[in-house]
């Protein structure tokens, strides 16, 4: 049995199976951002105007959501409008009570949007990662295959050692 032959072959095929497996995860999560029709709005700091089907265009998505999101809440995070409302409903202020609770509501919305893209953005990374790591395990095994014994030039096993 040739052990770096059977490693070898072992190697290329879990190349295979991982360049295969990492292009069909990115082609499924670039097919199902592309379902959803969004495009980068034209007031992000980067790739305005792109339809959003990649990782660029996720994080491009992503961020102008947050700076919507912090414009919308007047720069408040969820917890500060949680602890802002509950302070104002406290003094008795409902209308302020209200207007932070529905803040809050809209920064929960994108803070779930953003969830979304990112962990889109992370599932194209490992995908590329898969890709790489099946590449260079062909190549690992492939070259593992093509080991050939090498000859031993002046060696005899019968001769004298001295």
């Amino acid at each position: 049995m040739n052990i770096p032959r059977v490693v070898g072959l072992i190697s290329l095929i879990a190349g295979i199976v991982m360049v295969v497996a990492g292009g069909i995860t990115y082609g499924t999560v670039s097919s199902q951002l592309s379902a959803e029709n969004i495009v980068v709005p034209d007031d992000a700091a980067f790739l305005a105007g792109k339809d959003v089907r990649g990782p660029f265009t996720a994080y491009a998505q992503a961020d102008i959501i947050n700076r919507h999101a912090l414009d919308a809440s007047e720069g408040n995070t969820y917890a500060e409008l949680g602890s802002l409302a509950g302070a104002a409903k406290e003094s008795g202020d409902q209308e302020l009570a209200d207007k932070y609770n529905a803040q809050r509501n809209t920064v929960m919305n994108a803070s779930f949007l953003r969830a979304s893209l990112f962990t889109s953005v992370l599932a194209f990374g490992v995908a590329a990662m898969v890709i790489g790591l099946g590449l260079m395990f062909g190549l690992i095994g492939w070259a593992l295959m093509n080991i050939r014994p090498s000859a031993r030039v002046g060696v005899h096993h019968d001769a004298p050692v001295v």
